[in-house]
C-alpha cells in the first residue's frame, strides 16, 4: 500500500507517482481480499438510511401480504364467526386507535389552519380546492357511467346472486329531497359537543289525517328528525374554519387561543407517530379476518364479477390516469413521484377501507417526504377527507346504471344526467368509513325511480370495491393538497419578485446625494456624533443606518 495515500475516510486525496496510481486506485475501489472498499461502505450507509426512512411503508405492505396469507390458511380451518372476531381483534384495535385521533386532528387542524392564513389566501385556497373536488368528482362519475355502459356489468348477473346475500339487510328508504335536507342540517348542529358522536338523519311516521267516524281517515308519512350514531363531520369542519377565521379576526387577542389549537395538533402528530409503528400488526390481522370471513366469494365474484371489474377498472383509470394528468398540468412534476411517498398511507386506505382513518397517516407522509406546507395540508386533507369522494362516485355510478340493467331498465338522457349529478352531489355527505357510499347510493336510485332493495347485491361485494374506493378517495385529497402547495408557492414568489421590483423603483427614484454615501464614512460619522451626545444609543445608530 502506497504510504501517501491518506487513511482517513473522507480525507483528500491528492494524485501519487505515476508508477503508482493504479495500484493504490486498484486497493480503494475493487480490493480482491473481499474488504469492505469505500464505495461499499458508501452503498450500505444508502441501504441503512433507504431501510431506516421506509421502514414503516416496507412494514406496512408485508403486513397486507402476510394477512392475506394467513386469512387464506385460516378459511381451511374453518373458524366459527366468534373465532373470527377474535382472530381480528388487533385489527379492530388499530381501527379503534386511528378513530380516537380523527376528531381533534380535524377540529385543531382546520382552526389552526384557518388562523394562519390571511382571509384573502384563505378564501383563494379554499375556492381553488372546492374546484378541485367538485371539477374531479364529476369527471369520476362521468367515467363510472361510461364504463357502466361499456362493461355492461347487469348483463348476465340476474337475480341469482341473491343466493349468496343471506343475512344481507338495508336500511330503510329515504326520499331524495330528504337526503339533501339532511345534509344541509348538518352542516349546522345545533349541539356541538352532541355533533361529536351524534348526526341528524330523517325518519318517518304515519300520522292519522281526518275523521274516523266519516270514513275521511287517511294516513300520512311526515318525516321526522333522529339522531343517529355517527360522527357529524360535517358540521365539525364547517365549526372549525369559521372559527378559525374569527380568531384570525381577533389579531393579537386571538393569538393565545391559537397557539393552543396549533400545540394540540402538533400533540396529535406525535400520538399519531407512534400509532404508525401499530399498524402492521393491525393490518395483518384485519385483512386476515376480512378473507377468513368469506363466504360464498367463488359465486360472489362469478355473477358479480363484471360490477366489480367495472368499478376496479374505474378505480384505475381515475387513479392512474386522470388524477396524475391533473397535477402535471398543474405542477409540471412527476406525480409518480409525489406519490411514492405516499405508500404508506395508501396501504392503510386499502386495509381500512376509510378515509378518515387513513387521514392521520396521510397527514404527516405529506408533510414530512412530500414537503407540503402544514398551512396548507392540516387545512385541506380534512376537508378533501370529508367532501372529497372521487372514488366513491365511480363506483355508485356504476351500481346505479348495474340495477338499472338488472331490472332491463332503459336509461334516458335525463336519467343518466341525473346519476350524473346526483352522485356529484351526495358523495360530499359520504360517510368515511367501510361501506359509508353504499348508503348514498340509495339517493341515487330515489332520484332515477329504481328499487332500493338490490342494494344487498352491492353490500356482497362492498368489501371488496370498497378497498380501492378508499385509495381513490385518499389520492385525490393528496394530490390536491399538492397542488395547492404548488399554487400557494408560486404565489408566495411572484410577491416577493413584486415586493423587490417596487424597492429597486424606490430606490432610483429617490434624490441622489452629492455626499459621500460610503457605509464606512457613514459610521464614523455616526460614532463621532454618539461619541459627543448628538446621538443616542448605538441601537439607535443601528436602526438608522
Amino acid at each position: 500500500m502506497n504510504p501517501e495515500v491518506p487513511k482517513a475516510r473522507g480525507a483528500a486525496l491528492f494524485r501519487p507517482p505515476e508508477h503508482t496510481c493504479r495500484g493504490t486506485l486498484t486497493f480503494l475501489y475493487s480490493s480482491p481480499s473481499g474488504n469492505m472498499t469505500p464505495r461499499g461502505e458508501e452503498r450500505g450507509t444508502k441501504l441503512h438510511a433507504f431501510l431506516r426512512r421506509n421502514l414503516v411503508v416496507i412494514l406496512t405492505v408485508s403486513g397486507v401480504l402476510l394477512g392475506v396469507a394467513l386469512g387464506m390458511a385460516l378459511r381451511g380451518v374453518r373458524l366459527s364467526r366468534a373465532h373470527v372476531t377474535y382472530v381480528a381483534f388487533p385489527g379492530e384495535m388499530l381501527l379503534r386507535m386511528l378513530r380516537m385521533v380523527i376528531l381533534p386532528l380535524v377540529v385543531c387542524s382546520l382552526v389552526s389552519g384557518a388562523a394562519s392564513l390571511d382571509a384573502r389566501s384563505l378564501g383563494r385556497l379554499g375556492g381553488i380546492a372546492l374546484s378541485y373536488f367538485l371539477a374531479t368528482t364529476l369527471v369520476a362519475s362521468a367515467i363510472g357511467i361510461t364504463l357502466a355502459f361499456v362493461v355492461r356489468p347487469g348483463e348476465g348477473a340476474g337475480h341469482s346472486a341473491a343466493v349468496a346475500l343471506e343475512g344481507t339487510a338495508v336500511g330503510a328508504r329515504k326520499d331524495t329531497v330528504d337526503s339533501f335536507l339532511d345534509l344541509a342540517r348538518n352542516l349546522f348542529p345545533a349541539n356541538l359537543v352532541a355533533a361529536a358522536f351524534r348526526t341528524y338523519a330523517t325518519d318517518y311516521k304515519m300520522v292519522a289525517v281526518g275523521n274516523l267516524t266519516n270514513g275521511t281517515l287517511t294516513y300520512q308519512k311526515v318525516p321526522v328528525g333522529v339522531d343517529m350514531d355517527g360522527t357529524n363531520i360535517l358540521g365539525l369542519v364547517l365549526f372549525a374554519i369559521v372559527f378559525g377565521v374569527a380568531l384570525r379576526k381577533l389579531g393579537a387577542d386571538g393569538e393565545e387561543l391559537t397557539r393552543f389549537f396549533s400545540s394540540f395538533n402538533e400533540a396529535t402528530m406525535v400520538l399519531i407517530s407512534w400509532i404508525m409503528w401499530y399498524v402492521p400488526v393491525g393490518i395483518t390481522f384485519l385483512v386476515a379476518g376480512k378473507i377468513a370471513e368469506m363466504e360464498d366469494a367463488v359465486l360472489l365474484v362469478t355473477s358479480l364479477g363484471k360490477y366489480i371489474f367495472a368499478s376496479i377498472l374505474g378505480h384505475v383509470i381515475h387513479g392512474g390516469v386522470v388524477l396524475p394528468l391533473i397535477y402535471l398540468t398543474f405542477t409540471r412534476k412527476n406525480p409518480f413521484s409525489f406519490l411514492s411517498g405516499l405508500i404508506a398511507p395508501f396501504t392503510t386506505a386499502f386495509a381500512t377501507c376509510s378515509s378518515s382513518a387513513t387521514l392521520p397517516s396521510m397527514m404527516k407522509c405529506v408533510e414530512e417526504n412530500n414537503g407540503v406546507d402544514k398551512r396548507i395540508s392540516r387545512f385541506i386533507l380534512p376537508i378533501g377527507a370529508t367532501v372529497n369522494m372521487d372514488g366513491a362516485a365511480i363506483f355508485q355510478c356504476v351500481a346505479a346504471v348495474f340495477i338499472a340493467q338488472l331490472n332491463n331498465v332503459q336509461l334516458d338522457a335525463g336519467q343518466i344526467f341525473t346519476i350524473l349529478v346526483t352522485a356529484t352531489a351526495s358523495s360530499v355527505g359520504a360517510a368515511g368509513i367501510p361501506a359509508g357510499g353504499i348508503i348514498t347510493i340509495a339517493i341515487i336510485l330515489e332520484a332515477i325511480g329504481l328499487p332500493t332493495e338490490d342494494l344487498s347485491l352491492m353490500l356482497a361485494v362492498d368489501w371488496i370495491v370498497d378497498r380501492t374506493t378508499t385509495v381513490v378517495n385518499v389520492e385525490g385529497d393528496a394530490l390536491g393538497a399538492g397542488i395547492l402547495h404548488h399554487i400557494n408557492q408560486k404565489e408566495m414568489e411572484r410577491r416577493g419578485a413584486e415586493l423587490a421590483e417596487a424597492r429597486v423603483e424606490a430606490a432610483a427614484d429617490a434624490p441622489a446625494k452629492k455626499t459621500e454615501t460610503s457605509p464606512l464614512v457613514t459610521r464614523k460619522k455616526a460614532d463621532a456624533l454618539m461619541a459627543t451626545g448628538g446621538l443616542g444609543s448605538r441601537e439607535d445608530v443601528e436602526s438608522v443606518l
